[in-house]
């Protein structure tokens, strides 16, 4: 089969596709031969930082990155019991950990995966994954109905699935993006848009809940200055520091890490709303496999509306 081996962290030529053994299951896993695969932003840190490569990867080399996958089951262990060969599953693979998603075909614990709707195309379920597993198992247990809640980068990958997921848990919505995504934005269900580039969030926002920061930094630091006593805000990109989880409590909100983890059970949730046209996955461009490098590329400029397929 052919896949894209990464033997040490660098630009994107440093992806190379080569012709590798096919894997086999193990008893409880099943093979996909892979019809799309999505792309996060955690990939090409991944590809480009070799303390992250090391930190999921061990001193294995060549490795291959990626975790977000849809495709036909081929093959399957034999301990498998939810799926049969034939089936069109999609999911996030064992994340965090080896995912090994860049290549023709992937062996997946069954566990990891959810059938695809017979209205969904290969597309559209394999950039509903990590993305949408993130924004779900951040919302799960954390927002109630009526919640104000504040999603930054609301055209974005996790962004517009966390629009449509709080909606549907009956939360008001404000979201930030510039002003050319107000319209996607706003059709995803928010019910007030910020333009981040004409005015500071914290300047027009109060009162919030709960807020979801895929920015960190000074979004971070601004958003304690538009939460409730007792609210709560989590950062994706990496933990808050001493100073912001100090100044936090001072104003009695819970500032939270959350790392999105592989769960067939969530995944099943999702095929659900998907079914039912409840979630919908934007995919703004496409590439073919050849072209990883300029999928990897485009999604760097930080401009991608929803999500990136390959």
């Amino acid at each position: 089969m052919k896949a894209l081996l990464l033997e040490q962290a660098g630009g994107v030529e440093n992806m190379i596709l080569k012709d590798i053994e096919k894997p086999t299951p193990k008893e409880n896993e099943v093979l996909l031969e892979v019809k799309a695969i999505s792309i996060n932003p955690v990939d090409y840190k991944v590809r480009s930082i070799e303390d992250v490569i090391t930190m999921i990867h061990g001193e294995q080399r060549p490795v291959i990155i990626g975790w977000d996958v849809s495709g036909i089951i081929v093959a399957k262990g034999e301990k498998v019991t939810k799926f049969d060969v034939g089936d069109n599953v999609f999911g996030m693979v064992n994340f965090p950990g080896n995912g090994n998603a860049y290549a023709e075909y992937v062996s997946s614990p069954e566990d990891h995966l959810a059938r695809i709707p017979e209205n969904i195309p290969f597309e559209e379920a394999a950039a509903t994954t990590l993305a949408a597993l993130t924004a779900l198992q951040v919302f799960k247990g954390r927002i109630k109905k009526n919640d104000r809640v504040l999603i930054h980068a609301g055209a974005g990958g996790v962004g517009h699935f966390a629009i449509q997921i709080a909606k549907q848990l009956g939360a008001y919505v404000l979201a930030t993006s510039s002003e050319k995504n107000k319209e996607f934005v706003l059709s995803l269900g928010a019910d007030e848009h910020i333009d981040y580039r004409k005015q500071p969030f914290e300047a027009v926002v109060k009162d919030i809940d709960f807020v979801l920061d895929g920015m960190g930094g000074e979004v971070l630091e601004n958003s304690l200055k538009v939460m409730k006593s007792g609210g709560t805000i989590v950062s994706l990109p990496t933990p808050a520091s001493d100073e912001i989880q100090e100044e936090a409590k001072k104003l009695n909100v819970s500032v939270e890490f959350v790392l999105v983890q592989s769960n067939g059970e969530d995944m099943h949730r999702l095929k659900e709303m998907l079914k039912n046209r409840t979630l919908k996955a934007h995919v703004s461009k496409t590439f073919p496999f050849s072209d990883m490098g300029k999928a990897h590329t485009e999604l760097e400029t930080g401009r991608t509306v929803g999500k990136i397929v390959v």
